[in-house]
């Protein structure tokens, strides 16, 4: 990705819009239902601030990040906060996300024939960006679950509608990619995180880089408030995890080592087949290591502390906050406790555990209670906690950091709830995120998510609409646009169709928080022309969404322009008299134009082969393929999502487990015709694989240069 459009992925927050029923009670009401800010009576100096910029862009779209009033946070120091009631924000989204399973996949799904062999040869002259590292070396050595299914065929002779809907198949977690991580990181750091996990860099090569470089990027672009966030690496307690970590971290203002090791009977016992002395010393040898460094930034944590006998946790905590650790992170591994009991269990460490410290809290959802456990230890004397963006992680997730973040600015000033809490998060920021995440990961997010969810609002009942338009807070506790969802359409009277005009769509794209300019904005509008003269009743604002976030945009996940392959034209023939064929021209990354015709067992199938024959991307595996109208009715646009996977050992990571697993690349295309949205999905996919492939060439070139100047110099120096 070049430094530009990292750049214009910076400042633009990725706001998409959903709640089609709460625009069409605002349409029945004239306009009625479309800005109140439906904050709290009275809210306090700490969130004034923030409701202040999200009204202020209320009726405008998304706010330029200039005009967002940063929220307010004390210095940060390690082992203790200044202001008693300040609560860190603990991201681990980039480490929690690649762990993450899944959701069932309910859309139409083409299961594709065997893996096609193409031979691929990379030119590796990718340099990487970073900072300048300004700190000590260490001492030795990857859309929202279905909406709407697509509507019938109308006749016969439709043979470009995709196949019929199959059983959920489970689908697994998606790779992020380097650049895809560094986007999350920056818009990470806008919505204001404390810190952000990184990633886990032992894992693989890959992992540890990704870590350095939003070590060296994210962790020293400093805002105008003097803000910059901790950037975190997590290791097991060894030392060859912890070195790992450093390396990645410590080009950043503000390094973090997070080191763990399980304290509960079954995992000591059953997985380390240690006794508890010996846990205990390995904690605390491995907070000393990370300490020795030069790293004055340790978190601990007891994994299955849930599950752990008090008296043991207390002993090992108070070992190692005297070893040095400035964080101790009391994991619900399992998502076991319930709120009380997970309150009680913080409350028993602050009582029982002497030094200076900060309690954090990482809670699974399990039984669902991830965001009810985590207030509960705010409540109880934690002033840190730790979450993801849309909830995603192990199993069935972690707590939800829009949740979290969200409860506390609406409840923290409420003396009787969480006793006056507050965060550094600026919310308006959270919907960009989510909506970024979802779309990068792959992962879909529930409708009836709170905070972020296609329905959260959105209202159907009779009963609700009439007092939405009498008063908004009537069932509104929260405004969209406190978060960055951006709604209200119709109050400017703009219906986009086949007449509108440039202006229109920019001005359009900028109020669902996709402002686009140049030569973006000239692409963006012919496609949205093509679209706009096939249907008879205007373009909706989900569609716009789909079609600007797909194939490859800036709001999609950027890959190395200068070897991205374009799609120019496609063309089928398909049906019950003959074998379906494909013709596909394509712009290669040279200025060239490419055409190769294939047939296959379907339009799609012969789309994907004549497009494997003109890249000659290896040997690639198309592993998931699915499409789903993005609104209702026979003229919806096509949104399709394609996952593969390149069958080659160069793509290979380590998972925790140390298990090596291919990597998957995901991409999404939108047109009317679902063949040329796959097409679509498939080009972007196989230019972030080959991006991909690219980096690594070229690192691995780089690696093997500085291998051989150190081989050239160690025998100068014994000739010497």
């Amino acid at each position: 990705m070049s430094a530009s459009c990292h750049a214009a992925a910076a400042r633009a927050p990725v706001a998409a819009f959903a709640g089609r029923r709460a625009a069409a009670a605002n349409r029945a009401s004239g306009g009625k239902v479309a800005r109140a800010i439906a904050a709290p009576a009275a809210p306090s100096p700490r969130r004034a601030v923030i409701v202040a910029a999200s009204a202020s862009a209320a009726g405008k779209g998304a706010p330029a990040d200039a005009d967002v009033a940063r929220a307010p946070r004390p210095e940060y120091v390690p082992s203790r906060i200044d202001d008693p009631n300040y609560v860190r924000v603990f991201d681990t989204t980039l480490r929690d996300g690649e762990q993450s399973p899944g959701a069932l996949a309910t859309e139409s799904r083409f299961v594709p024939p065997a893996s096609r062999s193409r031979v691929l040869s990379f030119d590796p002259n990718h340099e990487p960006a970073g900072a300048v590292d300004r700190r000590p070396t260490p001492r030795s050595r990857d859309d929202d679950t279905t909406r709407r299914s697509l509507p019938p065929r109308p006749r016969a002779t439709d043979s470009q509608r995709a196949p019929p809907p199959r059983r959920p198949v489970p689908t697994p977690g998606a790779t992020l990619t380097s650049s895809e991580k560094l986007d999350i990181a920056r818009n990470l750091a806008k919505l204001g995180v404390d810190i952000i996990e990184a990633g886990f860099p032992i894992a693989s090569p890959d992992d540890l880089e990704a870590v350095r470089n939003i070590a060296k990027i994210v962790g020293n672009e400093r805002f105008e408030d003097g803000y910059v966030p901790v950037i975190c690496g997590l290791s097991r307690a060894n030392k060859k995890d912890i070195d790992a970590s450093w390396e990645g971290v410590r080009h950043a203002i503000r390094p973090r080592i997070h080191t763990f090791i399980a304290t509960s009977k079954i995992h000591m016992e059953s997985k380390l087949r240690k006794t508890p002395d010996e846990v205990v010393q390995i904690a605390v040898d491995a907070v000393k290591y990370a300490r020795s460094l030069g790293c004055d930034d340790v978190e601990f944590s007891p994994e299955d502390a849930g599950r752990s006998d008090p008296k043991f946790l207390h002993r090992i905590l108070t070992a190692v906050v005297d070893a040095g650790a400035t964080t101790l992170n009391i994991p619900d591994t399992v998502g076991v406790c319930l709120p009380e009991e997970f309150g009680t269990l913080i409350a028993g460490i602050k009582e029982n555990v002497p030094g200076e410290y900060v309690i954090s809290t990482h809670c699974q959802n399990d039984l669902g209670l991830s965001t009810a456990n985590s207030l509960a230890g705010v409540a109880n004397g934690a002033r840190q906690v730790e979450c993801t963006i849309n909830g995603i992680g192990e199993r069935a997730g972690n707590a939800s950091l829009e949740e979290v973040a969200m409860a506390i600015w609406l409840r923290g000033q409420d003396k009787t709830a969480i006793y006056g809490a507050f965060t550094g998060i600026n919310p308006v920021y959270i919907y960009p995120c989510s909506k970024m995440v979802k779309d990068f990961s792959g992962m879909s997010v529930q409708p009836h998510k709170a905070i972020v969810g296609a329905n959260a609002f959105a209202h159907e009942s009779g009963i609700h609409q009439d007092g939405m338009l009498k008063n908004k807070k009537t069932y509104e506790i929260i405004a969209p646009e406190t978060i960055g969802y951006f709604r209200g359409e119709d109050s400017v009277g703009v219906v986009m169709g086949k007449h509108s005009g440039r202006h229109a769509l920019s001005s359009k794209l900028k109020q669902l928080g996709y402002p686009l300019e140049g030569d973006a904005l000239d692409e963006m509008f012919n496609r949205f022309k093509l679209v706009a003269e096939q249907k008879t009743g205007g373009v909706d604002d989900d569609e716009i969404i789909a079609l600007v976030t797909c194939e490859g945009s800036q709001f999609a996940g950027d890959v190395d322009k200068s070897a991205s392959w374009k799609l120019e034209d496609v063309q089928v023939v398909c049906g019950t008299m003959g074998l379906p064929t494909a013709t596909v021209k394509m712009c290669g990354p040279d200025g060239m134009s490419r055409v190769r015709s294939e047939v296959g067992s379907g339009p799609v199938d012969a789309t994907y082969k004549a497009i494997d024959g003109i890249v000659a991307a290896g040997k690639v595996e198309l592993v998931e393929y699915s499409v789903n109208a993005v609104v209702e009715g026979i003229e919806s646009l096509a949104e399709t999502r394609v996952r593969v996977r390149p069958m080659d050992s160069v793509a290979m990571k380590a998972k925790s487990s140390g298990e090596m697993e291919a990597r998957t690349f995901t991409a999404s295309g939108a047109d009317t015709d679902i063949v040329v949205a796959s097409a679509r999905a498939y080009v972007a996919a196989t230019n972030r694989m080959i991006g991909f492939m690219r980096e690594k060439a070229a690192a691995a070139a780089k690696e093997a240069e500085a291998e051989k100047k150190e081989a050239e110099e160690a025998k100068e120096a014994v000739a010497k």
